[in-house]
């Protein structure tokens, strides 16, 4: 039986996120350096990306990135920025915390809107912006005594690059910007091969890690997250990308043994039921408004 688009967009982006939701795992369990471990990561990601993209556009290759433009090429900057500081806070402070802050990106996003595209802001959003925030404060106050403030600090700063970006690439929705993805990445190489990355000092478990996340994980769930929301509405997708939120953590403690701090557990059901509540209401305003 043939799927219909809404259930294939379903699919794919479900299943993209079940592939994503190691991430965090394999970074924990990666012992090479952050300025390695950002270096392989990084390539391999572009590189499997720009084989993706050579085999859509063929001799359209290079226009593809041609056609990116300068939002393209920010979106790009933003991109680099988020990985750099996604990977240090992973090192730096517990997955969950990480990902939990990771998870506002849509509300940073939503304000960010606000102030590059001017779309006004619902009540339900300013809401949860304010509930969101004050579950990250949350956070931040369990660890000041554990002493995980510096990673928590650059979670929150890979979240506001990626809600920039968010923001950025709906701005110029009718481009392609996987493009920009590739870029990103691969701008990330050149600055940790600077700052000290050491590529060929790669022990051989870590190098498996790294091929399957730079080969599989990574870019296998960013082109199937990029097609699923083209049949879906965007709440649907912020739903289902919330699971990683949830998974990430379980997947860590299960093999890792990492347990999340209890303000951790308070702060990320306050921000995850918040935005559960956001994304179901928004559901059903579309809903209403395209059946009225």
């Amino acid at each position: 039986m043939e799927l219909s688009d809404h259930r294939k967009g379903l699919l794919l982006t479900f299943i993209a996120v079940l592939i994503l939701s190691p991430d965090a795992l394999l970074v924990r369990l990666i012992q090479s350096d952050l300025w390695t471990l950002l270096f392989w990561r990084c390539l391999l990601t572009g590189i499997m990306m720009s084989l993706f993209l050579a085999v859509r556009y063929r001799r359209g290759f290079l226009h593809s990135f041609y056609a990116i433009g300068r939002t393209g090429l920010i979106s790009a900057v933003m991109i680099t920025i988020g990985s750099l500081l996604f990977i240090g806070a992973l090192k730096q402070t517990t997955a969950a915390n990480t990902l939990v802050i990771l998870a506002a990106a849509p509300i940073f996003s939503s304000l960010l809107s606000w102030l590059i595209l001017r779309e006004k802001i619902p009540l339900r959003t300013k809401l949860s912006i304010f509930t969101c925030f004050g579950g990250i404060l949350l956070i931040f106050s369990g660890s000041l005594q554990h002493g995980l403030l510096l990673g928590d600090l650059m979670a929150l700063g890979a979240t506001a690059m990626w809600g920039s970006n968010i923001a950025i690439i709906r701005s110029g929705k009718a481009v392609n910007m996987i493009p920009a993805n590739v870029l990103g990445n691969l701008c990330v190489v050149p600055i940790v091969f600077f700052l000290g990355a050491q590529p060929l000092s790669v022990a051989p478990v870590d190098a498996g890690f790294l091929l399957l996340l730079g080969t599989v994980v990574l870019p296998v769930s960013f082109a199937m997250i990029t097609l699923g929301p083209r049949y879906l509405q965007a709440p649907e997708v912020s739903l289902i990308l919330l699971t990683e939120t949830v998974l990430g953590p379980i997947w860590v403690w299960l093999v890792l043994g990492e347990v999340p701090h209890s303000k951790t557990l308070v702060a990320g059901i306050l921000i995850l039921g918040t935005l559960l509540i956001h994304t179901l209401l928004s559901l059903r305003q579309l809903q209403t408004t395209k059946s009225s």
